[in-house]
């Protein structure tokens, strides 16, 4: 029998405000994130891709060439702390919109990596038995949990719709995965763009969803884990969030025919 290879392990001080020896497990990634598991199993700890320079100190100690990286980065504490406080705040926003039903709590923090940099942190209970709806096997389940997860879906685009009608905006439904950083850079290039929107515009549905879990609780069956806004320019959000609003139209007609319910 082929045992299942280890999740790889990470060290790094960006993890000593939740872990005593800097170690965590990688459990996913996602566009912006990695995605580490307590030790004791408890949370799930998201290291965002946002990088803050060290502290002028710091810098001082350092080479042109990393300083001028770094400087690149970011502003400083105040800067990482208001990057962390939008953060927050656009989590409780997104929440909000889905209800406790379709949504878990996040808590953001800030901590240092092994280069100096601030670094943000998302603290979220680790849903141990939950499947991203991209890995569900849709043949296995019975007519009545299709049903289910039909109407879950249907309320979930209920809701998005709303907000988006009043705000313009909406959780991020969809979600990607990588299986590293350096698969997640490979992805951002330029020759993969045809294939980046086919995959927007066609393939994945909510059905395919990497943000949304199946829990296989009646009481909470489906549950958002991503939270982030989308930070790109006024223009680009307005077009990228009215094409999402469209294209729910295509998750409904995919949600008839994969169910078939």
């Amino acid at each position: 029998m082929v045992r299942p290879r280890p999740n790889p392990s990470y060290r790094d001080a960006v993890f000593a405000p939740i872990d005593a020896d800097h170690v965590l497990e990688r459990v996913a990634g996602g566009n912006e994130t990695e995605v580490y598991r307590s030790d004791n199993g408890r949370y799930a700890v998201k290291l965002k891709s946002l990088a803050v320079a060290p502290a002028r100190s710091d810098l001082q100690r350092r080479s042109p060439v990393t300083q001028a990286a770094d400087g690149a980065a970011g502003g400083g504490l105040a800067a990482a702390l208001a990057e962390a406080r939008l953060m927050r705040a656009t989590a409780e926003a997104f929440a909000a919109c889905l209800g406790p039903r379709y949504s878990i709590p996040s808590h953001v923090l800030l901590a240092r990596d092994n280069a100096g940099r601030i670094r943000v942190l998302v603290l979220q209970p680790y849903l141990a038995h939950a499947r991203p709806l991209a890995h569900l096997d849709y043949r296995a389940l019975s007519r009545e949990q299709r049903q289910l997860v039909a109407r879950e879906l249907r309320a979930i685009i209920r809701r998005a719709r709303a907000m988006y009608r009043h705000s313009g905006t909406m959780p991020d439904l969809y979600g990607r995965s990588s299986a590293s950083q350096e698969e997640r850079r490979r992805n951002r290039a330029l020759a993969r763009l045809p294939q980046r929107l086919w995959s927007f515009l066609v393939q994945r549905t909510l059905l395919h969803s990497h943000n949304l879990l199946w829990t296989g609780d009646p009481q909470r069956p489906i549950v958002l884990v991503d939270y982030d806004d989308v930070r790109r320019s006024p223009l680009y959000r307005r077009v990228y969030y009215a094409t999402r609003q469209a294209l729910f139209l295509r998750d409904q007609l995919a949600i008839l025919l994969k169910l078939k319910i």
